[in-house]
């Protein structure tokens, strides 16, 4: 089955409105997170955040953190498995992942491109940017490496407990997938699982990276917010420890329908700082405010908050680009969101790869630009 032109487009509109949302909610949220509710109204009115504030240090805006940055090199790996696929390897991202995130460690932990990881996001340099990293990514990624460089631990899950949103906060991505992938539903949501185990260790914050994932799916699939949720609740049960992450999902439900949408409604499904909670909340800010035309002010409720303000924005910005596409963003954050240029040559690419890659090269070579673009 092939997309019709207007499916495309509409695929194309999703897979940058998922990406660029993602980063305007994180570069929203990002210059008020550690601060408390009544600090941020105190600065801000009682509104909530509606602009970028700027950055305190060099007075910028629109600057994203390792959230977005994350999600970038999530993109990439999922493209480099694409390619693998037509290499008669078949299909399974978690291990392009790894490398790709580790790509992502070196641009935390040097100045610059050592060459020794593939991709071309390498070799932007805003990237090398340190935006508070998650310390639980960074010490994963680095006990996955040997001190010569050498895999020590490739492919093999995080030895820790953590359920840090460090996970699903970077698993959008893998949602992202065409509508003619229309019955991987619980393949999405065990490789994102999987891939965010890379990092994480705990089952909470591997299962709620896969919910994120299956419900971006779906949405991209077509489904309405509500009939997707529905398809992640049921997945979930499929799975050992979803008692968390369900529950979490439900209370979100349950208050979108039943609660005034506030920053203390917000405030009662947690902080966002472990990986259910973040979800939680971003979904929860998706129902309340769903109308293509609410937009800024569901990105506005999912930072105006005392807790993990950039994550909950990026997983809602997410939600709400894979729902309604790239023309319900608001334009007077979009355009001047850090890495946009970037983002959009990324999600065209990943949009050609699992579209068009008959075009972009051969199933066994021979290799191309395209392939030596990203390679594995």
């Amino acid at each position: 089955m092939e997309l019709t032109r207007e499916q495309e487009q509409d695929y194309r509109s999703r897979v940058r409105g998922c990406l660029l949302g993602g980063a305007v909610g994180d570069a929203l949220g990002a210059p008020v997170e550690f601060m408390t509710l009544s600090a941020i109204r105190s600065e801000h009115g009682d509104q909530g955040i509606q602009e970028y504030v700027a950055d305190r240090g060099q007075n910028r805006h629109g600057l994203v953190t390792d959230d977005t940055q994350m999600t970038l090199f999530t993109m990439e790996g999922m493209i480099r498995a694409g390619l693998r696929r037509d290499r008669g390897i078949g299909f399974n991202p978690v291990g392009p992942l790894h490398q790709s995130y580790l790509t992502w460690y070196e641009t935390q932990t040097r100045r610059g491109s050592s060459g020794d990881w593939p991709g071309w996001l390498q070799g932007e340099s805003w990237l090398y940017a340190q935006r508070a990293p998650g310390n639980t990514c960074l010490d994963a990624l680095a006990a996955s490496v040997a001190p010569n460089g050498e895999w020590q631990r490739y492919g093999a899950p995080a030895e820790n407990h953590s359920k840090g949103c460090g996970g699903v906060m970077r698993s959008a991505p893998l949602g992202l997938l065409p509508p003619t992938w229309n019955d991987v539903d619980s393949a999405v949501f065990s490789w994102a699982a999987e891939a965010a185990g890379l990092t994480h260790g705990h089952p909470t914050g591997k299962l709620s990276s896969g919910a994120l994932a299956l419900l971006v799916h779906r949405l991209v699939v077509g489904a309405d917010l509500t009939a997707a949720l529905d398809t992640v609740m049921a997945e979930l049960a499929r799975h050992d420890h979803h008692e968390e992450t369900a529950s979490a999902l439900r209370r979100a439900r349950d208050a979108a329908a039943t609660r005034p949408a506030t920053p203390e409604t917000v405030e009662r499904l947690g902080g966002g700082w472990v990986a259910e909670e973040a979800l939680a909340i971003a979904v929860y800010c998706a129902l309340a405010r769903p109308r293509p035309e609410e937009f800024l002010d569901a990105l506005s409720l999912a930072v105006t908050h005392s807790g993990d303000c950039d994550s909950t924005g990026a997983v809602c910005g997410n939600i709400l680009g894979a729902l309604h596409g790239e023309t319900a963003l608001p334009p007077q954050l979009t355009f001047e969101v850090e890495g946009r240029g970037t983002m959009l040559q990324l999600a065209d690419d990943f949009v050609w790869e699992f579209t068009a890659h008959h075009l972009l090269h051969g199933e066994y070579g021979p290799w191309t630009r395209w392939s030596e673009r990203y390679r594995g």
